[in-house]
């Protein structure tokens, strides 16, 4: 396999640029705006009316953490439906406590809570940095908000020597309140964790009043491997893909109307005003429907729905070598084997039949390979913003994923050539003319 100069190494330059920018989802929605913009998109604002003209191309935020951008396309909406692909930004991480500060034996600390589910063991003796969103009041008593981000490792958690923890290598288990608090520096006395923010990132006279931040890794996206045929980064689950989708809709023409929704919140549940359990899509749906078929809204509705498509985006589990027996046998997704199809009958994840046919006829139709993956049935099953969205938008829906390895490790890995790949295919599904269906029948 030679990486050199082929477009998977080219586009996988841009995803690590991507990903090293975005270290919470608040970066991540502000990058792929930034993208947008570029590419010719025009912002929205919730709070405005909307006037949409056919053949432009749009995006509107939510709380600074969730994305949707859309082209509005030239076809009858009512006859051809929406192609939608779906991701979120947030990742399994440590986020800072409101009153954080804390001092032992001279280490000034922050307590940290644990965002999702994130394996742990891995955070241990990293570079960690810190970033987020601070709010703020300025000199005249306006509440501001602003992205920060230190840049820099400015904190560690050291592991217990084995000297001490004879065991560790045998049952080690991990305390999450107790264990992983981060180390920032040493001190007499404690610091006032609002004042350390403001010195760093606000003038003269300005306030702190709260923060979303967490710690983050500061080891940068790259390929591995003798044949650089790996791509390891931070937050591959979900940003790779953000980006992947992001990138498609770019190249997306202007005949089909193509709808790309990042979501924050999954990792907890997505129950959350900008999460997929929550209304951000529907109102965009709505008012997508109100200006591009007008009429009789809740029968046109239905009908834009029912043509409709979405396509949910978040990494598979790829076969892990030391632990082969993990998966089940037939399903066992390879890094570099293409985007993978998710299965489950109890409705973890969306697909079903109709769906999955519709995606292997997008490979096969821009010559990328596909996989499947089922868990074990004695395992538990991850889930995604699929069935939380098809079940508020009553929306066909299937469930894909790139492979990966390290799923919600602070540092994960995935194959070089599939990032390239699945982008190829959600292009060719936003450029697919016509109404998606499988029709009844022999």
């Amino acid at each position: 396999m030679d990486m050199v100069n082929t477009p998977a190494e080219n586009f996988n330059k841009q995803l690590a640029e991507f990903i090293d920018g975005s270290p919470t989802p608040f970066h991540a929605v502000a990058n792929i705006a930034t993208l947008l913009l570029e590419a010719g998109f025009q912002v929205l604002s919730e709070s405005e009316d909307w006037t949409l003209k056919q053949g432009e191309k749009y995006f509107v935020t939510r709380n600074g953490s969730s994305i949707i951008a859309f082209v509005a396309g030239s076809e009858d909406l009512a006859e051809s439906g929406i192609r939608m692909a779906g991701a979120h930004t947030d990742s399994p991480c440590l986020m800072v406590k409101p009153q954080p500060e804390m001092l032992n034996n001279k280490y000034f600390q922050l307590g940290v809570e644990v965002y999702g589910g994130a394996l742990l063991n891995p955070w241990f003796d990293r570079d960690l940095s810190l970033a987020g969103r601070l709010v703020y009041s300025d000199v005249s008593g306006q509440l501001k908000q602003k992205l920060v981000n230190f840049d820099e490792a400015i904190a560690i958690i050291p592991s217990l020597a084995i000297h001490l923890d004879r065991t560790a290598n045998k049952d080690r288990t991990i305390n999450s309140q107790t264990d992983i608090p981060p180390i920032l520096m040493q001190a007499e006395e404690t610091t006032d964790f609002r004042e350390l923010l403001a010195q760093h990132f606000l003038s003269d006279n300005e306030k702190v009043m709260d923060y979303e931040l967490c710690f983050y890794d500061v080891q940068g996206a790259a390929m591995v491997g003798l044949k650089k045929e790996f791509f390891a980064a931070a937050r591959l689950d979900n940003l790779l893909s953000c980006f992947v989708a992001t990138k498609a809709l770019i190249n997306a023409d202007t005949v089909s109307t193509s709808v790309l929704v990042c979501n924050d919140h999954e990792e907890v549940g997505s129950v959350s005003s900008v999460g997929a359990d929550g209304p951000f899509l529907e109102s965009v749906v709505d008012r997508l429907c109100n200006e591009l078929c007008p009429g009789e809204r809740a029968s046109n509705k239905a009908r834009v729905l029912d043509g409709s498509l979405l396509i949910s985006c978040d990494n598979a589990h790829a076969v892990h070598p030391n632990f082969a027996d993990k998966h089940e046998a037939g399903h066992k997704p390879e890094l570099n084997g293409g985007p993978v199809i998710k299965v489950n009958s109890n409705q973890r994840y969306a697909t079903n039949g109709v769906t999955s046919s519709l995606f292997r006829q997008l490979c096969d139709q821009v010559d990328v390979p596909v996989q499947s993956f089922v868990t074990r049935t004695d395992l538990g099953c991850g889930s995604t913003i699929g069935p939380v969205t098809a079940a508020k938008l009553g929306i066909p829906t299937l469930d894909v994923g790139i492979p990966q390895l390290a799923m919600h490790s602070c540092r994960e890995l995935t194959g070089a050539l599939d990032p390239e790949r699945l982008s190829r295919v959600l292009t060719r599904f936003f450029n697919q003319p016509g109404r998606l269906q499988i029709t009844v029948g022999g």
